[in-house]
């Protein structure tokens, strides 16, 4: 089966980490603009960021030389409601242009309606402990779905509850950094944790069903829902079919809690709460949260089989590879989350995130050298095309790396993109490995295209060299390097030679640069 023709190559951001413009145009504050101080490393904030709310227009003229086929951003609730029944015009108008912008491009716009960015009258008001929070979430559901669905197709109610309420509420990490990591550990505060936690789940699963029944009645073009989830992915130990059940079971193990998947999940999808949630969650509750959806949304970074929070894993290993964040690089992560995700709710996958923070800086040369990003994706997407290939049906993939943002605890200490011409032709080539290899072919390759990988690397190394020579940068490197390219393997140009450079991912960063920023 392997990826489909229409297959989603992607990039994903979220408001707050790069729209900046935290107040203008009747912008208003929400908890990470807030409440951030003291809570993040070196107090960055994202009041500029990478200040897309202004230069749009470049991130995505960007976006369309590096061949993305879809843009998830997030919309601010703050943004477009900033005080209670407040609908502010000019940041819908924002979103408008933005939307605009991308199909102009060719681009497919991907709407998450709420990642993160709580508004402050709403925390005021007991944020997501309060009883009011799903009705205003509807509310807001139905301004933007009125302004954007006459042209917007994929929608996403949530991003990673598990963050927002396990970490914002329960561990105290993130906005609005209440609760704490002793508080919840605390054998004598368990009963207290697991009520607070009761009533913070089921005002975000009340939100989700009715922004996604306004979604359906409110959209002007047959819409796509779903939402971005995260949390406990367990992979098989060894490579059989009793460990791959092994790492099923623990995936999905017991009764779940914020950080499983399917204490989400399950209710939304399913319409079945775990034994902890029948406590709490009505039969009326479930009538409104049980929603259908078209597609399942994960954002995964990696497995959880190597954490060692709580103390000595046997199953860390001693120099395994990882991030600038500590996170374990697991390259067949994608494998077994579209694999395990896919058997138990029966909906498409869509990668909504996946990436890594590298130690990024300029070097002696001025170029910022990024190999292992390169040798990172390729991993995971190797992964994510045997299920592919095993019938599951993954609609898209959705790299966090398209601009160096605003990370929530981390601040700007991180990077997640590629810098350098030589970087990008060397993520050219480790596609190239892969797509004549029959992984990244999302088109059958004419045979009168098809050419031998060394005749594709010696072109992309003379395109480089000439791109040097000149002093070719910025900007306007990628669009030189495939017209150069396409010339030295047969080509007159970009546009005469179409087919080629839509079927070699190499040659033409369709898919291998949407993962890259010049």
């Amino acid at each position: 089966m392997g990826f489909s023709a229409d297959f989603l190559w992607g990039a994903a951001t979220a408001a707050y980490q790069v729209e900046g413009a935290y107040r203008e145009d009747g912008k208003g504050m929400g908890i990470w603009d807030a409440l951030y101080p003291g809570h993040v490393l070196h107090n960055d904030n994202g009041n500029v960021a990478c200040d897309q709310y202004h230069r749009f227009r470049e991130d995505i003229a960007i976006m369309k030389s590096l061949g993305l086929k879809a843009y998830r951003f997030s919309v601010s609730w703050p943004r477009v409601m900033p005080g209670e029944g407040t609908v502010n015009r000019a940041g819908l108008a924002y979103y408008s242009r933005l939307v605009d912008a991308l199909l102009e491009a060719g681009i497919e716009p991907m709407v998450t309606l709420f990642h993160w960015n709580l508004p402050m009258w709403v925390h005021e008001k007991g944020g997501w402990g309060w009883d009011g929070v799903s009705e205003a979430f509807r509310d807001y559901a139905r301004v933007v779905t009125e302004a954007l669905s006459d042209r917007v197709t994929y929608w996403m109610t949530l991003n990673e509850p598990c963050c927002f309420i396990g970490l914002g509420y329960m561990l105290g990490l993130h906005a609005p950094f209440e609760g704490s990591t002793a508080s919840w550990n605390d054998p004598g505060k368990r009963e207290e944790n697991q009520k607070r936690l009761g009533v913070l789940t089921r005002n975000t699963l009340l939100a989700h069903g009715k922004a996604v029944q306004e979604i359906r009645l409110h959209a002007k073009k047959p819409p796509k829902v779903g939402l971005a989830l995260n949390g406990t992915l367990y992979g098989p130990r060894a490579d059989t079919p009793e460990a791959v059940e092994e790492a099923r079971m623990r995936t999905f193990a017991g009764d779940g809690n914020f950080g499983d998947v399917h204490w989400w999940a399950d209710p939304m999808i399913l319409g079945r709460p775990t034994p902890i949630q029948q406590g709490f969650l009505t039969e009326a509750d479930l009538r409104v949260i049980h929603r259908k959806l078209d597609f399942f949304g994960y954002n995964s970074y990696h497995l959880s089989n190597f954490g060692d929070d709580a103390g000595t894993n046997p199953e860390v290993r001693p120099g395994m590879p990882r991030t600038a964040m500590d996170w374990p690089i697991t390259p067949e992560a994608l494998r077994w989350a579209s694999r395990f995700f896919y058997d138990r709710y029966n909906l498409p996958i869509l990668i909504t995130e996946n990436g890594m923070a590298n130690c990024d800086f300029v070097m002696h040369d001025g170029h910022v050298h990024d190999p292992q990003r390169t040798e990172y994706i390729r991993g995971y997407l190797a992964g994510l095309k045997k299920t592919a290939d095993e019938g599951v049906p993954v609609i898209g993939y959705g790299t966090d790396e398209l601009p160096a943002f605003y990370t929530r605890q981390s601040g700007f200490g991180v990077d997640y993109r590629i810098d350098t011409p030589e970087d990008l032709a060397a993520a050219f080539k480790a596609q190239n490995d892969l797509q004549l290899g029959g992984f990244l072919v999302t088109n059958p390759i004419p045979e009168e295209y098809a050419m031998d990988k060394a005749v594709i690397d010696a072109a992309i190394d003379q395109a480089i060299k000439e791109s040097k020579e000149q002093g070719i940068k910025g900007k306007e490197t990628t669009p030189f390097l495939l017209a150069r390219v396409a010339e030295l393997t047969g080509g007159d140009s970009l546009a005469s030679n179409i087919q080629l450079v839509y079927n070699n991912a190499a040659l033409t960063a369709k898919t291998a640069a949407a993962y890259c920023k010049l």
